[in-house]
């Protein structure tokens, strides 16, 4: 069993280790090789840009990747992120709610724990061993208490829906901006455009979607039940997955003040 490192906000954005185990730091997702994961100082990574022709004061990161929402009969709620292309290059992350709404964050090291952490809200962050590898009905995840295998089927209505809509636009903020009250009305929960922690901005660009047909795995031991929708919707952030499970293909771009 992997063992778990608990680490709590101080200060701004910065953690501590306050229970600690070894942590391999391994960064994986569907159709990616294992590789380390360096730990670099935030001011250094790369993937973030000044955003000089918008607002000289703000600079973006760039998240490209998949993001996976499933509900369980158990009551817990599960989002994976699968970021292929990131600051901290690739890695995979899960956001949990609990049957009672207490959330959790699980992270594969301390420096995502921190950036994570500091955009999102979460009860508990946890630094864990974590892995999620592709299979042939879709994914096997691997992330410390939690352990599940997920299956992921053809493309979603939402999905068609989607590629009307040229990539290069749905990923433009402005577009995002403009298409958020709708996407509200449409996906009530969800949102493309909205206000993060720490004085940051953030943008979902979705441009692909495809269901979710099944789950089966543990959270702390008890199993997680069979598939259900994503309701209530989860509430780490300004905006929850739709409320049918699917996984999507996104593109996350996060504004954040100098």
């Amino acid at each position: 069993m992997a063992r778990v490192g608990l680490v709590r906000r101080v200060g701004s954005g910065l953690v501590r280790r306050v229970a600690s185990g070894p942590v391999r730091r391994v960064s994986t997702g569907p159709g990616l090789e294992a590789r380390s994961a360096t730990v670099t100082p935030l001011s250094a990574c790369t993937g973030s840009v000044r955003d000089m022709s918008r607002n000289p004061e703000s600079t973006e990161r760039r998240f490209r990747g998949k993001i996976l929402g499933v509900g369980t009969t158990s009551g817990v709620r599960i989002v994976v992120g699968m970021w292929e292309r990131s600051p901290f290059g690739p890695f995979t992350d899960v956001f949990l709610e609990q049957a009672d709404g207490s959330s959790v964050l699980l992270a594969p090291d301390e420096l995502v724990a921190a950036y994570v952490s500091g955009t999102y809200r979460f009860d508990t962050v946890s630094v864990v061993d974590l892995r999620a590898r592709r299979t042939a009905r879709g994914l096997d995840l691997d992330a410390g208490p939690l352990q599940a295998s997920i299956d992921v089927g053809g493309i979603s209505p939402l999905g068609r829906v989607l590629r009307i809509v040229p990539k290069p636009i749905a990923r433009d903020w402005r577009w995002l901006t403009a298409i958020d009250p709708v996407a509200r009305l449409v996906a009530p929960g969800a949102g493309t455009a909205g206000s993060a922690g720490n004085g940051r901005r953030e943008y979902y660009g979705v441009t692909g979607a495809h269901d979710v047909t099944g789950v089966r795995g543990t959270w702390a031991g008890e199993s997680l039940g069979s598939i259900a929708p994503l309701d209530p919707p989860v509430a780490f952030g300004f905006a929850s997955m739709p409320r049918i499970p699917q996984v999507v293909d996104v593109e996350t771009t996060i504004r954040e003040p100098v």
